[in-house]
């Protein structure tokens, strides 16, 4: 199925700790773990920590707290170690610095001591002069041995560049793209690979760890495919075997755009906080630019783990639809027990200041009534605190619009509320069958010439203080017949007021 020197398929995620996990950076390690998984191979978290400058131990402790929230378990990496560690690139300095030298000592690679303000002159003539070429000038790529020693003896710390040819083409190949070419000219005129400071840029230390690491497919974002050719001639420079490409379709907002905070949160994190499961947002992320058969939707991870093919990836852009994932979501919700429904949305309930924690037995009590019917009615799990906001501060609402179901008018919200409370609690008194009061309701509505929803509208709102809410006959049975009443007489009062 792969091509490679080593028996087994090895990928990696190798994130940089700069900012918080995000819904495209997640698929791209989804992706990943499925595929070592469906292959009997192994999954590698590496991280790239070299920009010092944006790092953070949030997104580190982010990075871990989101994979393990997912139950994504890593073979090798940080934390559970592995035979060709350390995985974080901080602590391998060393090892880049050694190979970087190497490539000079080769050859192909040498010693630069240009300054920040030659590179600059350089730069503002090639733009003046519109030249064709733009970027380094190659100044130090053929310095004598004397020169260098001489550069070195006045104190210059030089950086290392690779040495780019300047004729032909590199082609790599890419599982889904295809062959892809580009001329070496092209290609990033001889690029930095270990600074001055002895920090690599991130095309050596990328390309050195996922050798080392024994790296047998590379699933990355497409915006990485300009990177392609120049970590194919370091890969040659180095004369070590180029790990199989697979570059990922670009993860888009339903306007064609590429997904960002502009099109709603991003970061795993927020969508945790808002209360998405975890079976959730993995199946669905999953299926963002992947498919096993063109119709199957729900996976469980163990199925995934089985399943999933790279040949169900698809080449075209992928779309994040918000409101897929909450019916996905919704659907997710609806397939929890009951118990563990009930601890999920416990956390909501505290901060909201609407049960006690820790939980009093009155407590656990309530939230156990209430799981069965909020579990019908929520796409996320926050939303059990407007849902039952009614059963734990009591804010009525005074705007008789609110009452007033579309295509209904003041007047006849008034009948329909004073008669369908009277229906309505009489029926509760004299233990009729809920169907029986629905159906009186429903005759009411249609005595007073008006939709259905212009009778039921009006008493929601009464018992509830809000249009959006749980099922009617389950509001009063967790609020109790006679606040329900107190409630109904309350709102009639509003309405037979000038």
């Amino acid at each position: 199925m792969f091509r490679s020197r080593f028996m087994e398929v090895r990928v990696r995620y190798a994130p940089s700790p700069t900012g918080l996990q995000h819904i495209g950076g997640i698929r791209t390690a989804l992706f990943n773990y499925f595929f070592a998984r469906a292959n009997g191979g192994k999954f590698i978290l590496r991280v790239e920590d070299t920009d010092r400058e944006r790092y953070s131990d949030e997104s580190l402790d982010d990075l871990y707290s989101t994979l393990d929230w997912l139950g994504i378990k890593w073979d090798e990496g940080p934390v559970v170690g592995g035979p060709y560690g350390p995985y974080i690139q901080s602590e391998r300095f060393d090892l880049y610095k050694e190979y970087a030298e190497k490539l000079v000592d080769m050859g192909k690679a040498y010693y630069c001591f240009c300054t920040p303000e030659r590179l600059e002159e350089v730069r503002k003539q090639q733009v003046e002069s519109k030249s064709e070429y733009q970027g380094y000038d190659r100044h130090c790529a053929h310095l004598s041995d004397s020169e260098i020693k001489e550069y070195l003896r006045q104190g210059i710390k030089p950086v290392i560049r690779l040495r780019v040819p300047t004729e032909g083409k590199t082609t790599f190949h890419d599982i889904l793209m295809g062959d892809i070419t580009r001329r070496n000219r092209d290609v990033s005129p001889d690029p930095i690979l270990l600074k001055s400071d002895g920090f690599p840029t991130y095309h050596l230390a990328n390309v050195v760890d996922d050798h080392l690491m024994h790296i047998t497919h590379i699933m990355r974002a497409q915006e990485w495919i300009p990177s392609g050719p120049l970590h194919v001639l370091l890969y040659e420079a180095f004369g070590w075997e180029v790990p199989q490409y697979c570059h990922l379709p670009m993860v888009m907002g339903k306007d064609g755009q590429k997904l960002s905070k502009r099109h709603g949160s991003t970061a795993v994190r927020d969508f945790r906080a808002k209360g998405y499961l975890p079976e959730a947002i993995l199946n669905y992320v999953t299926l963002v630019g992947w498919s096993l058969d063109g119709s199957t939707e729900f996976f469980s991870k163990e199925a995934l783990e089985k399943c999933f093919t790279m040949e169900g990836i698809h080449k075209s852009p992928a779309v994040f639809d918000y409101k897929k994932l909450d019916w996905f979501n919704g659907q997710y919700i609806r397939q929890c027990d009951d118990k563990r429904l009930a601890e999920l949305i416990t956390p909501y309930l505290e901060e909201a200041g609407y049960v006690s924690s820790p939980l009093s037995e009155a407590d656990k009590n309530l939230i156990a009534q209430i799981v069965p019917p909020v579990k019908e009615r929520m796409k996320v799990l926050s939303d059990v605190v407007p849902l039952t906001s009614f059963l734990f501060r009591d804010v009525p609402v005074e705007d008789k619009a609110t009452y007033i179901a579309k295509g209904s008018d003041e007047e006849n919200t008034k009948e329909a509320l004073i008669e369908g409370s009277e229906i309505l609690l009489a029926g509760l008194k004299n233990g009729k069958a809920e169907s029986e009061i629905e159906e009186d309701l429903v005759a009411l509505s249609q005595k007073l010439g008006i939709k259905v929803n212009g009778v039921f509208q009006p008493i929601r709102v009464a018992i509830t203080n809000s249009t959006v809410s749980l099922p009617l006959f389950d509001s009063i049975r967790l609020l109790g017949i006679e606040e329900t009443e107190n409630r109904l007489k309350r709102a009639e009062r509003l309405f037979e007021e000038k």
